[in-house]
């Protein structure tokens, strides 16, 4: 067993885990953040996604001693702390970008990081299209998801 010390959302925890232990296994497992989902094991859904020092990875092909003394975002931490949504959780609800909800997690990372890579930049909806593939939804035709994204990039740069 190797102890790992993880800064996540914001707050420093400890884990002991074997050195083939996934990060979604810590997340979810020993530090019970159960936002973060495991949807297919092989990297391929997005169900998975966090953010890892500032940038989205796919939790359920990353072995947590390698996020050991390091910065880890789940959607848990996304909201504020008084339960206020973020803008673009906000716009999944309002522009319903979710149906059964499974993969919301994930593409609401993805979301925050492509308008992060996009550095305020407008995010018309070829872009969205193209940065989503990598994170699968089996309900919504993601139509509502692309709009979500797009107003909540707005709101998030002062667009809308």
């Amino acid at each position: 067993m190797v102890k790992i010390v993880l800064k996540v959302n914001g707050a420093e925890r400890t884990a002991e885990v074997e050195p083939r232990t996934l990060l979604v296994e810590v997340l979810r497992e020993k530090l019970g953040l159960t936002g973060t989902h495991v949807g297919c094991d092989t990297s391929q859904c997005g169900a998975c996604t966090v953010h890892l020092d500032g940038r989205s990875i796919k939790a359920c092909t990353f072995l947590a001693v390698q996020a050991d003394g390091r910065n880890v975002t789940t959607i848990e931490g996304v909201a504020k702390p008084d339960g206020t949504l973020h803008p673009m959780q906000a716009a999944f609800r309002e522009h319903h970008g979710l149906q059964c909800g499974f993969c919301t997690p994930g593409m609401v990372m993805s979301a925050l990081a492509m308008v992060e890579r996009h550095k305020g930049k407008p995010l018309d909806e070829t872009t969205i299209r193209h940065e989503l593939e990598g994170n699968l939804c089996r309900c919504t035709g993601y139509h509502g998801i692309v709009k979500a994204i797009a107003a909540g990039a707005a709101a998030m740069t002062g667009g809308g």
